[in-house]
């Protein structure tokens, strides 16, 4: 079912997003960039960027979004490296802009992909490398040390503000406390979940687990409202 007028805009774009959720979130990324920053500004000498940009995106999933396997420690911290890692190789051996832009990030994108860190981010990450090679082509520890420190600090502040937020971070899927499941009709397993993926061909931002115990939980409901009917 779908809602239409002026309430259609605060609907949450997010399955599961609420009022709670947006102003957690908006705390979360207050806490993070604020303490990075400090933290940061204080550490480097002038002539290094205290805070580069695609911080504020890392933000937006670790406190916005911190289920997201794009939102964990390992894709904040290795996303952002491996994709500086990538732009500053790539911004070295091709001197066309247009070229090299877009080799950085497909470059970031592929290897993010392998190690297991893919971070939305890191793509502005190798980006910029790009953008701001005239700059920081002499000097690419200036870039390389903030972008290191940005984000191992954002991660760690992520990992404590989340002890408190009442979301699992570093993020594992659990079952619902105090409410354990109902045995089903039909029980949906792993291969079930990955038959259906396959089906749809589609990459999805939730993680396998977070899936069958979605999945689980809507059994239990349509079993109840089934039960009442």
């Amino acid at each position: 079912m779908t809602q239409s007028g002026p309430n259609r805009l605060f609907i949450p774009m997010l399955a599961g997003a609420s009022l709670r959720d947006r102003m957690i979130g908006s705390a979360g990324a207050l806490l993070g960039i604020g303490l990075a920053g400090l933290v940061c500004g204080a550490l480097f000498p002038a002539s290094m960027p205290w805070l580069i940009a695609p911080m504020g995106a890392s933000a937006v999933l670790l406190f916005a979004v911190p289920a997201s396997p794009l939102a964990q420690p390992w894709s904040i911290f290795g996303g952002n490296s491996v994709a500086a890692i990538a732009g500053i190789l790539v911004a070295n051996a091709v001197s066309a802009p247009a070229l090299a832009a877009a080799l950085a990030v497909a470059t970031a994108i592929l290897v993010m992909s392998l190690l297991r860190c893919l971070h939305p981010p890191g793509g502005a990450v190798a980006l910029s490398a790009v953008l701001g090679w005239s700059t920081i082509g002499g000097h690419v520890i200036d870039f390389f040390v903030p972008v290191l420190i940005n984000s191992a600090l954002l991660a760690g502040i992520g990992v404590f503000f989340h002890r408190f937020s009442g979301h699992s971070y570093p993020h594992r899927a659990r079952p619902v406390e105090a409410r354990p499941p109902v045995p089903a009709a039909v029980g949906v397993q792993m291969a079930d979940i990955d038959a259906a993926l396959a089906d749809l061909g589609e990459t999805f931002d939730i993680s396998r687990q977070d899936l069958a115990l979605l999945l689980e939980r809507a059994e239990v409901h349509a079993m109840a409202r089934v039960g009442k009917g």
